[in-house]
């Protein structure tokens, strides 16, 4: 009886073993999805990824689960998910920062182009210049006159080399011709507590960080960097209505490791957009000036292809480059 029991469990690994890919994307998934977020709990990555685990859950009766991986800009996070088995059970949530990290450190453990695969952009992320109510200022004009005043005086909060909130400042600073104070922290989310806290003075972030501190008036918010107005928040101006040509918008995107078949590529691609297109998302996401980025897997993959050379010569021009 055991004789023959072993081989025919043998048989019938063998037989799941050769299933087509498209067969198994079919029934994909069948266990839990983990989503890596690669910043601290609080920030616009962690915001929009919990919206989608929660709609992705109802919407395909699996569940997805958030699981924070933050450090070093998001290639602790990255790291793991390049790594991870290529099954479609590991997706990450990162921002255009993923890209940019190429350009910004000489050794990463792992190629940003090779390694993964994009399987949807979610949300256009759009950065607002706050301040702290301390400081004397209350438009872009009188922020930069202070600057300019008081040279590395203002302490400006960064999520690190590279992220899309040091990029905002650093290229605010670059056309403004100003000099500010550089105060490192973990992530969006720690860096608004520092801000509210009176640790620093000034900050570019994800609009979906500091939504509690504006209408709190803990903090005061400039301007956006978009070349438009915010429909969620059309009184604020932009950069660019005080130094113009100013514009950095950036998106938080999602991806799997680069082996994992196309079938369940496109299968992920098709149930996120399901929950993207989701009335109560679009609906939390804009709240906070999140808008919805629906592509297909090959859209998204031209758009990476042109963020990076993108990158490459933004990041050049500041002359920034990590070990």
């Amino acid at each position: 009886m055991v004789r023959h029991t072993i081989p025919a469990l043998a048989v019938l690994a063998i037989a799941m073993s050769l299933q087509s890919p498209t067969v198994l994307a079919q029934d994909f998934p069948v266990r839990p999805v983990r989503i890596v977020v690669t910043w601290p709990p609080g920030g616009s990555n962690d915001v929009v990824a919990r919206v989608m685990a929660q709609r992705l859950t109802e919407i395909v009766g699996q569940t997805f689960m958030v699981e924070n991986r933050p450090g070093a800009t998001g290639t602790i996070g990255s790291e793991l998910v390049a790594k991870s088995a290529p099954d479609g059970y590991t997706v990450t949530v990162n921002s255009a920062t993923h890209v940019a990290n190429a350009h910004i450190y000489k050794k990463l453990p792992y190629d940003t182009m090779r390694d993964f695969t994009g399987v949807l952009p979610l949300a256009v992320q759009v950065g607002m210049l706050v301040v702290h109510p301390s400081l004397p200022v209350k438009s872009v004009k009188e922020l930069i006159a202070l600057a300019r005043s008081r040279p590395n005086e203002i302490m400006w909060a960064s999520t690190g080399t590279g992220s899309y909130t040091w990029l905002t400042m650093t290229h605010f600073l670059q056309m403004t011709g100003t000099k500010m104070l550089e105060i490192p922290y973990k992530g969006g989310g720690p860096a608004v507590i520092g801000l509210t806290g009176g640790e620093t003075h000034v900050f570019f972030v994800g609009i979906g960080s500091v939504d509690g501190g504006l209408k709190a008036k803990r903090l005061r918010p400039l301007a956006v960097a978009s070349s438009k107005r915010l429909r969620a928040f059309p009184e604020i101006p932009t950069v660019a209505e005080t130094v113009p040509g100013y514009e950095l918008t950036a998106w938080i995107g999602s991806f799997v490791p680069a082996a994992t078949p196309r079938p369940i590529v496109e299968r992920l691609n098709a149930d996120f957009r399901r929950a993207l297109e989701h009335p109560e998302v679009t609906k939390i996401l804009g709240a906070q000036a999140l808008d919805p980025m629906p592509m297909t897997v090959d859209e998204f993959a031209e758009r990476l292809k042109s963020d990076y050379e993108k990158y490459k010569k933004l990041i050049s021009s500041t002359g920034a480059r990590s070990g």
